[in-house]
């Protein structure tokens, strides 16, 4: 497995896309939420989206190897079935979660798994990334960004750090790191 973590507008979403256009022997993990879908987000394809009484559902019925309540009153998890899906068509499943979620994948599965923590050049940058996105308001931003401080007191516990200040050196960096992953396994 391997899990890409990071605070939201790192470019984590961007390079995990590149990395599974490159690598034909991965397959994205989709993340089951509580939260709302955002823009053209289809069910099914970049989430699981539950509502918040069937998301705690799964959880007391142990659907889930790892969940979390990542903002208040939203919720992100993996489901166990997501992971049979791919491991049935002998894929290495690839993870875009936060670092909670990441650490602890980590934690279960220490042998076969590589992380990686994909970081901002600095706050102003990432403040900059979330802004021009266009999918939070103010109060949601300022909550993302003082998340994102927190976060990045964990890159340390990852595997490997990877600087996104230049995407196009960030993906040939992740690159070689999945390659030498891959060829181990």
């Amino acid at each position: 497995m391997i899990v890409f973590s990071a605070p939201s507008g790192s470019g984590k979403t961007t390079l995990v896309k590149h990395l599974l256009d490159t690598f034909s022997i991965l397959e994205f993990s989709i993340s089951a939420t509580s939260r709302s879908p955002r823009g053209e987000e289809i069910n099914g394809k970049d989430y699981h989206f539950l509502d918040t009484e069937s998301f705690k559902k799964g959880v007391n019925n142990n659907s889930f190897i790892e969940h979390e309540e990542v903002y208040p009153g939203i919720y992100y998890g993996t489901l166990k079935s997501e992971l049979k899906k791919i491991w049935i068509n002998k894929k290495i499943v690839v993870f875009d979660i936060d670092v909670v979620g990441g650490l602890n994948i980590k934690r279960q599965f220490s042998n076969n798994t590589l992380t990686i923590f994909i970081k901002p050049p600095n706050i102003e940058t990432l403040e900059k990334r979330l802004l021009n996105r266009k999918t939070d308001n103010s109060d949601n931003i300022k909550i993302r960004l003082a998340k994102a401080k927190k976060e990045m007191t964990s890159c340390d516990k990852f595997d490997h750090i990877v600087i996104n200040d230049d995407l196009e050196i960030a993906k040939l960096k992740i690159e070689k790191i999945v390659r030498e992953f891959i060829l181990k396994k």
